[in-house]
């Protein structure tokens, strides 16, 4: 079972303008509920006990609003002098999980389950033997506010994650939500990185799985994207 996460919420939250403008993003709200709390609560149910928090604009007033919680034991890796993109962010904050998988989940990421929990599905998927790192995929036809059309990857019949070769496309979005292997950041290329490097390699050593969401996926990204995550959020009577 899988006690700890990193929660990736270090962005500028420029495309988010204006409700931006005096708050980080991921202290928006969508539905009564800020986006950072939308993570922990799902964390919080697949019995996550440790989140680490990576921290840039206006940290101080996440720091604030997460010293209510009482749930889950959160700790914040700081990026506030430097940006280190979404690998270089994870690596700085690799100490916190002591060589264990971890959950890796993006703010701005809100899905609704299907039948089964998705945090408790990939839990019981994981397989340190065979696997890096395992990506949540969502069906491209249930993805709210994702504005690709090619698709992220594709999925084979044995779970193994592959890109989507030029000029072809895939029915899978990635909602922003991974079990990593420590060992997926080893020997990482810089300090300031993407995580897209890290998969191509797992990829290249067949070690990259992935599994569908059941459920809908939410990607809030700006201002219309969150009124749309509301509305749709509303119809579904979760508002």
């Amino acid at each position: 079972m899988i006690r700890r996460a990193m929660v990736m919420a270090a962005g500028k939250g420029l495309r988010m303008r204006p409700l931006t403008n005096d708050r980080p993003k991921p202290l928006v709200t969508v539905a009564g509920k800020t986006l950072i709390d939308h993570a922990l609560d799902r964390l919080v149910a697949a019995k996550v006990e440790l989140a680490v928090i990576n921290l840039h604009y206006k940290s101080e007033m996440l720091r604030a609003h997460l010293a209510n919680r009482r749930d889950i034991e959160v700790r914040f890796s700081s990026e506030e002098d430097a940006l280190l993109d979404t690998g270089g962010g994870v690596v700085k904050a690799l100490a916190h999980f002591k060589g264990e998988p971890f959950f890796i989940v993006n703010s701005d990421s809100i899905w609704v389950e299907g039948y089964n929990s998705a945090l408790a599905a990939m839990n019981r998927a994981w397989d340190s033997q065979r696997m890096d790192g395992l990506l949540l995929l969502a069906s491209m036809t249930t993805a709210l506010g994702y504005e690709g059309w090619r698709g992220d990857f594709r999925l084979s019949s044995t779970g193994h994650v592959s890109r989507v070769p030029e000029r072809m496309v895939s029915g899978f979005a990635y909602p922003g939500v991974q079990i990593a292997d420590p060992r997926l950041f080893a020997n990482p290329p810089a300090e300031i990185f993407s995580t897209n490097v890290m998969w191509d390699r797992a990829i290249a050593q067949d070690r990259l799985y992935g599994m569908r969401l059941e459920g809908a996926w939410l990607h809030v990204g700006s201002p219309k994207a969150r009124d749309d995550a509301e509305a749709f959020l509303a119809k579904l009577g979760k508002s």
